[in-house]
């Protein structure tokens, strides 16, 4: 489904998504609170080629290990260099063996030194570590030594800060680091696995065709060394693909997650573990991209793989009738895609796999629950999101912040129902709760406020929901910035407010503006919640007599209205 629980108001669609308060807010309040230990020890400098080990990093990345092999987020896929597996270094299996491996043994020792103090919360001594290799190698550096060697440890003392989560100083590292590489050889040792890493962080960086450059450079020297078929090639095309997706170069990731899949089956053959990551990553983008009978054949595969791998009981099968589900829901297969739902939760419920409050387990029963509410059966759905409520209540207590996001659920559902009454008084109680446990400018407040000014709205009571909605505006623009999509959400519901409070309609224009603006950086121009908006623009422009500035918005809302109809047909 596209949301979860929208609020809207008849004037509006405002994307609200109450169940994701416990993420942002878990986000907004997350700290490092790292304290300060430890010997240090400094990496020497032999000049002499070096086969460098590094350790495995899924403690930076918070996934599996990177290796010279695609890595799959519910199954390792481990590569091959002729008959053998890879290596557990990161550097790949690729580079032979030196007698002399002190610079590999000090280097991994140095990451392994930093992934304990940071696991024991030391990050001062991690940063007094990582700074001391930095100058060491920096003298080097400044020396005219800007070889491979250099290059590997400036990795490893980036992949350091990356753990840390300073990326400003990832970030300069980068810099330093790229100037290195940019002019090494690609014979050189390491480098194809030096640059995969650099892909990645410039990845978590945002910058996206740096990342994809890097990427590319390092797929480009391993298919020298190993062909095109190798199954080596799928970490930094797993990784490409990836920053590909997320930067809306959709039809280009979709391929490049097809070739991963080419390549394991050629090598592994069609019904391997190894194919879930590539599988799952593809189905999804094509979800996102509309292509839903290509989704659905994709995670078939999936659930076949994992039923004959498993038994139709594990809860793996019950993550991919997930995935499934979504599909048929994408589809318009309501029926099915409940009864999916239904045994995907059942299994996972019976499976040792998830506790009674895993978060995946309540997602589950929260799209369940708004599958329901869309067909009709909304009692049914709010016994689900009763049930989510109560677990979290029964585990984390009365009047808990992570019970805020099952009442404003809850409170969603009854205005469904048109009680809104009931869901005032439920709103009411989540905004208490949030005020007693945040300060009054916290970002997470504005949630079950914007609404409840939404609640105040359908029970025309618009002067008391314009004052919400203008707190929420105001605390989001000071925490998020007043570009941002959060912000955006605020102004759309102010919109619809004002417009039936009779406010200035160039005040409304303008704040019509922003939200274009906001919604076309975060969803595209070609959007339909874009698409949404520029009918309430031009509305606006022909009712003020703004002639010229209507008509190329009208022209271009005449476009996405003939695409989405071919969208919704296909």
């Amino acid at each position: 489904m596209a949301s979860a629980f929208s609020s809207s108001t008849s004037a509006a669609s405002l994307r609200m998504n109450p169940m994701c308060l416990e993420t942002q807010f878990d986000h907004l309040k997350l700290q490092k609170l790292f304290m300060f230990s430890s010997s240090q020890m400094i990496v020497r400098f032999p000049k002499c080629n070096l086969k460098l080990y590094m350790v495995p990093c899924n403690q930076i990345y918070g996934r599996s290990c990177m290796r010279s092999s695609a890595v799959g987020s519910s199954s390792e896929i481990r590569g091959k260099h002729d008959e053998g597996r890879a290596t557990s270094s990161v550097f790949g299996p690729n580079n032979s063996r030196s007698s002399n491996n002190d610079l590999e043994e000090q280097l991994e020792e140095l990451f392994n030194e930093v992934k304990t103090m940071i696991k024991l919360g030391k990050d001062d001594d991690a940063v007094d570590l990582l700074q001391a290799n930095y100058e060491a190698v920096k003298e080097q550096v400044d020396s005219g030594a800007q070889g491979v060697e250099e290059a590997a440890i400036l990795d490893v003392i980036a992949l350091g800060y990356m753990a840390l989560g300073d990326l400003k100083t990832v970030g300069f590292l980068m810099d330093v680091l790229n100037k290195i590489v940019i002019k090494l050889k690609d014979e050189e040792l390491l480098l194809d696995s030096i640059l995969m890493h650099m892909g990645s962080v410039y990845s978590k960086l945002g910058k996206v065709e740096l990342s994809i450059c890097f990427y590319r450079r390092s797929l480009q020297i391993m298919e020298k060394k190993y062909g095109t078929r190798s199954s080596l090639l799928c970490t930094p095309l797993m990784g490409m693909a990836k920053v590909q997706g997320t930067s809306r170069k959709s039809a280009e990731a979709i391929k490049t997650y097809q070739r991963v899949i080419e390549i394991l089956e050629s090598s592994r053959g069609g019904e391997t573990e190894d194919m879930i990551s590539p599988l799952c990553s593809l189905g999804n983008l094509l979800i996102k991209e509309g292509r839903n009978s290509d989704a659905e054949y994709t995670f078939n595969r999936v659930l076949n793989i994992y039923t004959k791998s498993y038994g139709e009981k594990d809860g793996r099968v019950g993550m991919a009738m997930y995935s499934l589900a979504q599909v048929k829901c994408a589809k318009g297969q309501v029926n099915e895609a409940i009864d999916l739902y239904k045994s995907a939760i059942q299994i996972l419920k019976d499976s040792k796999h998830t506790e009674l409050d895993d978060g995946i387990l309540e997602k589950m029963r929260i799209d369940l629950a708004e599958l329901l509410h869309v067909v009709g059966r909304g009692e049914e759905g709010r016994a689900l999101l009763e049930e989510c409520f109560l677990i979290s209540e029964k585990l984390k207590g009365k009047d808990n912040p992570s019970s805020v996001p099952h009442l404003v659920n809850l409170a969603t559902s009854y205005s469904r129902s048109k009680n809104f009454a009931e869901a005032e008084r439920l709103l009411r109680i989540s905004l208490q709760i949030m005020m007693k446990t945040v300060p009054p400018d916290d970002p997470s407040i504005t949630f079950p406020m914007l609404n409840l000014a939404v609640t105040l709205y359908n029970l025309q009571r618009d002067e008391e929901a314009e004052r919400l909605a203008l707190d929420a505006l105001s605390i989001r623009e000071k925490a998020f910035g007043k570009e941002s999509l959060p912000v955006g959400e605020a102004l759309d519901c102010l919109v619809s407010i004002q417009t039936r409070l009779e406010k200035d309609d160039t005040e409304l224009l303008e704040l019509l503006k922003r939200v274009l603006k906001i919604q076309e950086k975060a969803f595209g121009h070609d959007s339909e919640e874009v698409m949404e908006t520029l009918k309430k623009t031009v509305h606006y422009l022909d009712k003020m007599g703004m002639k010229n500035e209507k008509y190329p918005l009208q022209k271009k809302l005449s476009i996405l209205r003939n695409k989405h109809k071919q969208m919704a047909k296909y």
